[in-house]
């Protein structure tokens, strides 16, 4: 078997995680194609495409919308060798959120958890724009419950890239239980970022917080960082969730309990949105060692995913 090259190990993750047109020009650079070349070959299974599209498309200042546009993707993916629909999902996402490079990772959670109206002022008074240009590609969380039932932690580690130039930050939302006082809620910055502005909104118990990166992003760029809520100020929690605007990405979820408050049950669940029904219901048991449960998805949905727990 041929080794995988560097390349071709990229592709298969953008065509996982997105976005459509970083797919798309991976796929391009990989089978070696002239912009030229792929238009003869549209054009000779019937579709006309220009080659200014084309070049629209993997530089991401369009986007394929139109029926005609989209039975192209789908012609090109037959192009390029790719396994059917590969590209046709990075744009039509199942649940019918926003593509990946219209809707980062960032403001996920945002949509389809906390409250809007405060998030809206909050992200205005940080001057942060619709499109953060990042979307995740890999999260891992970790959260701790203390022993008075609280969260009283929420570790993130975080795998994100640009989809356009001159991205150097990264808004996390933290959404308290209620109960929760944004002004007790502290937060660090501890790998590969630092601490910019942190703004609270008291009515929701939602804190968001501006992480600075070293270096400007280019598109394309992924970027490795890791950060920290430290919270305790809510009352008892019994689940945590997670809101995935677009399909794609790795989400890891722990949840670790302090041994002076042990759960009796715990259960992953998922919902395709916040009022839907909650379906995917798996019973987790509690690792006796670590006093933790956790959950795997290694290829995230729109939606939401969490964990939740009953005290007894």
């Amino acid at each position: 078997m041929a080794q995988k090259t560097p390349e071709s190990a990229e592709l298969e993750q953008l065509l996982r995680t997105g976005p459509f047109h970083l797919a798309l020009r991976s796929a391009l650079t990989v089978r070696g194609l002239a912009l030229t070349r792929v238009q003869h070959k549209l054009a000779e299974r019937g579709i006309k495409v220009g080659v200014t599209s084309l070049s629209y498309w993997q530089q991401g200042a369009r986007r394929p919308q139109r029926p005609e546009s989209l039975r192209a993707v789908r012609a090109l993916e037959e192009v390029l060798g790719l396994p059917a629909q590969s590209l046709h999902r990075l744009l039509e996402p199942e649940g019918g959120a926003r593509p990946e490079a219209e809707r980062p990772a960032g403001r996920s959670y945002r949509s389809l958890v906390a409250p809007a109206d405060a998030l809206r002022q909050l992200f205005t008074e940080l001057e942060t724009p619709a499109d953060g240009g990042l979307h995740t590609v890999g999260h891992h969380e970790r959260v701790r419950i203390g022993p008075g039932r609280e969260l009283s932690e929420r570790e993130s580690l975080q795998v994100v890239r640009a989809h356009r130039d001159g991205v150097d930050r990264y808004v996390a939302i933290h959404r308290g239980d209620a109960g929760c006082d944004p002004t007790r809620v502290a937060v660090r910055a501890v790998q590969n970022c630092r601490l910019g502005r942190v703004r609270g909104d008291a009515d929701t118990g939602v804190v968001v917080a501006e992480l600075l990166f070293d270096a400007r992003l280019r598109a394309g760029d992924t970027h490795v960082f890791g950060y920290v809520f430290e919270d305790g100020s809510g009352g008892p929690s019994a689940e945590y969730i997670r809101g995935f605007s677009f399909a794609g990405g790795q989400y890891v979820l722990q949840v670790h309990f302090d041994e002076a408050a042990l759960p009796v049950r715990c259960r992953r669940f998922a919902q395709a949105s916040a009022g839907a029904p909650r379906t995917g219901r798996q019973e987790l048991t509690l690792n006796g060692r670590h006093r933790a449960v956790h959950l795997v998805e290694q290829g995230v949905r729109p939606g939401i995913l969490g964990i939740g727990w009953d005290w007894g």
